[in-house]
């Protein structure tokens, strides 16, 4: 994999890729996830979704990496047994962490907190930006609640050409992150929304009202909800 892991091209001084260079590569990682959860004859979950384990080939196309975490699961399982928390703090899904049911829903979170970063070319967690984009997940949902995503793009330096594809990451990024993982789509679904083969439905606040007020960082004990649930075949 020539051009090693995508996090170098997101935080560090190489940041040479266009947005859609970058949408290709969202993509690409999506459709490796739903392979391992929907296509291998075991569902493996990998429990490690971030920039850095995100491969890049000499035509930067990706390939999801190190499986140190990972599991195999019979489909016919609802849930995972597991002895204690996995995966890396800020992309883990609270229910790693937490005595909450796990499926393999906790990838499809850890998804959602690298597309946020690859929207933003940027840490989701940042000191060096206004308050208010100090937490990048907060401010790309002030951005939906608001309809005002003119301003993302404006200091992301996107062009007028990209609004409608950024605008459904985005949406997509905060339906992946939802704190109930049935609220949650699957991977095969995130794909079709990535790719503009779904109309992608307004997502429900995935942050509480005190991380909104204050720009917090969410640990993985917020007690967060939402009501829907989705129904994948509905979408076929």
């Amino acid at each position: 994999m020539e051009n090693g892991s995508l996090d170098k091209f997101l935080f560090g001084e190489d940041k040479k890729l266009g947005f859609q260079q970058l949408r290709s590569i969202a993509v690409g990682t999506a459709k490796g996830i739903a392979y391992l959860h929907e296509e291998c004859q075991h569902r493996i979950i990998h429990y490690d979704i971030k920039p850095g384990n995100v491969l890049l080939d000499a035509k930067f196309l990706p390939k999801v990496a190190d499986f140190g975490l990972a599991k195999l699961c019979n489909r016919e399982n609802t849930h995972v047994t597991m002895t204690g928390g996995r995966g890396t703090p800020g992309y883990a899904a609270p229910e790693l962490w937490a005595p909450f049911a796990v499926t393999h829903k906790c990838d499809v979170y850890s998804f959602g907190m690298l597309l946020f970063e690859i929207i933003g070319k940027r840490r989701n967690l940042a000191r060096n930006v206004p308050e208010s984009q100090e937490w990048f997940p907060t401010w790309v949902w002030k951005m939906v609640e608001t309809g005002n995503s003119v301003e993302l793009m404006m200091v992301r330096g996107f062009e007028d050409k990209d609004k409608d594809t950024i605008e459904r990451m985005m949406k997509t990024a905060l339906w992946c992150v939802q704190h109930r993982p049935e609220s949650r789509p699957s991977m095969s679904i995130v794909v079709k929304m990535l790719e503009g083969a779904l109309e992608i439905p307004t997502p429900p606040n995935p942050f509480p009202a005190y991380l909104m007020e204050s720009n917090v960082v969410p640990n993985n004990n917020n007690n967060i909800s939402s009501s829907t649930t989705w129904n994948d075949t509905s979408f076929f």
